[in-house]
């Protein structure tokens, strides 16, 4: 499929000296972003559907949060709450040496991450809830979901969490006690949102305990 050049033109001056994408990786990210375009007429995946807003809330910010997240290789990733396959789509692009989980209950969503990622190899889609997952991972992330219900899931999950919020939020989710946080990592587009890595203290908690 052809590149729109508005869509890699913005991609590459937005994350110029931020994050480095290949023509490929471009096109992969612009078949996902028209494929939400057709597929958000039917179902409400975003409240930002097209045009530069949403390539750069959507897509820049989750590739600027994959490239500043500590992340080993073949490191198994799940993205909780994926909704639209934010931002765990645009990571397994950009980190194909990640297996990236994207957890969403809404079964149409399900069908559309499904359809969106078929051509990912790396990434495969859960269509259940957080609390009916038993598999472990490295990481759980997650974009535009309460960052405190997400946080219930870390102990039984993953060890590590990544987390986009804006600054509100984090006021409130630093003050739980049993992650380690990092600094956070502001994000450079001007509307008060950071990332933020941490690593639970109470890993190896059994599930249901």
């Amino acid at each position: 499929m052809a590149v729109a050049g508005w869509f890699a033109d913005l991609l590459r001056r937005e994350l110029r000296g931020r994050v480095d994408l290949s023509d490929s990786q471009i096109a992969q990210l612009h078949e996902h972003y028209e494929l939400l375009q057709r597929w958000n007429r039917k179902i409400n995946l975003t409240s930002i559907p097209s045009g530069p807003e949403a390539v750069i809330r959507h897509y820049c910010e989750s590739l600027f949060f994959a490239a500043n997240m500590p992340v080993t290789a073949n490191a198994k990733i799940a993205d909780l709450g994926s909704g639209a396959g934010f931002p765990g789509v645009p990571m397994a692009i950009l980190r194909p040496e990640w297996t990236v989980t994207l957890i969403e209950s809404h079964q149409r969503k399900a069908v559309f991450l499904r359809e969106a990622t078929r051509t990912l190899s790396n990434v495969r889609v859960l269509p259940n809830r957080a609390e009916d997952v038993t598999e472990r991972f490295d990481w759980i992330v997650s974009r535009a979901v309460d960052p405190i219900e997400v946080l219930t899931s870390v102990p039984e999950l993953a060890p590590n969490v990544g987390l986009m919020l804006g600054d509100e939020d984090w006021l409130t989710t630093k003050t739980i006690s049993s992650i380690a946080w990092a600094e956070p990592i502001r994000l450079p587009w001007g509307d008060r949102r950071l990332c933020i890595v941490g690593r639970c203290s109470t890993w190896n908690v059994p599930r249901g305990t």
